[in-house]
């Protein structure tokens, strides 16, 4: 389980879209929207090796991400993480990503392999320390 809350663990589960914030080498933040999936009791983001987000990560591995809902009352969960990048076997977090977005226009690649090397792309894994929200 994710945090000691059932709503916030279920919460993290259902949904697919959050706020992910990394910190500049000065300290001050920046946040970045990013699609995520679960696998087991961490998150993982796909994104291309040379975001900024990957950078900064590798610098200071203290991340926050917050996923909330669309539409009011805008629930939210947030989960102060230190976050890892992944370059070597991330196939299945990347389809578990690709799976989160299923009914989105975003669609799996028939050669999931080839696309993540064709675009470099690297896997953050989110592994929680502190969670917290509010589900109305």
């Amino acid at each position: 389980m994710i945090g000691s809350n059932p709503e916030w663990d279920a919460f993290l589960s259902e949904h697919r879209w959050g706020v992910l914030t990394t910190l500049r080498a000065s300290g001050s933040p920046v946040s970045s929207m990013v699609a995520y999936a679960r696998e087991g009791d961490t998150l993982v983001i796909s994104t291309p090796a040379d975001r900024f987000k990957t950078r900064s990560i590798e610098r200071n591995a203290r991340v926050n991400f917050c996923a909330l809902t669309n539409s009011e009352p805008f629930n939210f969960v947030a989960v102060e993480a230190l976050a890892e990048v992944e370059r070597e076997g991330i196939t299945e977090a990347t389809r578990a990503v690709f799976a989160a977005i299923a009914d989105t226009e975003y669609a799996e690649p028939e050669d999931l392999d080839g696309w993540i090397s064709a675009n470099n792309r690297v896997i953050l894994r989110l592994v929680p320390q502190r969670v917290y929200g509010i589900i109305r």
